[in-house]
């Protein structure tokens, strides 16, 4: 499972952040009642309108119809709920994981250091060195607590320190 990976059709994260948007958010409820995106604060050339919209149209909320009109789309809160996520394989690293996150940490060492290998294959290639700000960027889609993972992989030495403490490397041979 790569980071790359993307799924087709409409996403539940892609919908919440659209409407997290305040801008995205008023235009999709003026879209909704009928009035269109006209309340949405325009920047010269209209960039922030067209930034709601944009984002709006990606998450599947609204729709252009054969008149190049917006209207918001009848299916996507439906299509939504129908997604059922695939069943987790009780084998692998897969099992500890859910819709692509750390669910949970395996309590057998082994399995543990398999799971933190993975993820550092995933995330980071072998001699990359990177800050921390950008260690912590990087394994913030597998978990919200970025230090404990980056300490677990310190101490089973999927990751180390450089000598000077200022970055992060992947060794080449883990």
């Amino acid at each position: 499972m790569s980071r790359e990976t993307r799924q087709s059709g409409p996403h539940w994260r892609r919908v919440m952040a659209a409407l997290a948007n305040r801008d995205a958010r008023t235009a999709y409820a003026q879209i909704v009642l009928g009035a269109g995106p006209t309340g949405v604060p325009s920047a010269p050339g209209g960039q922030r309108r067209d930034r709601a919209i944009a984002a709006l149209l990606d998450a599947g909320l609204v729709e252009r119809t054969a008149g190049n009109e917006l209207e918001a789309s009848e299916s996507i809160f439906r299509d939504l709920l129908t997604q059922q996520p695939k069943r987790q394989p009780q084998t692998g690293v897969a099992r500890f994981m859910r819709l692509g996150r750390i669910d949970r940490y395996p309590a057998n060492q082994a399995e543990r250091r398999e799971l933190l290998a993975w993820i550092a294959g995933e995330t980071f290639e072998p001699g990359e060195e990177l800050t921390e700000r950008k260690v912590n960027e990087r394994l913030l889609s597998y978990t919200d607590d970025v230090v404990l993972l980056r300490r677990y992989m310190i101490d089973f030495g999927v990751l180390e320190r450089t000598p000077s403490g200022s970055s992060y490397v992947r060794p080449k041979a883990g």
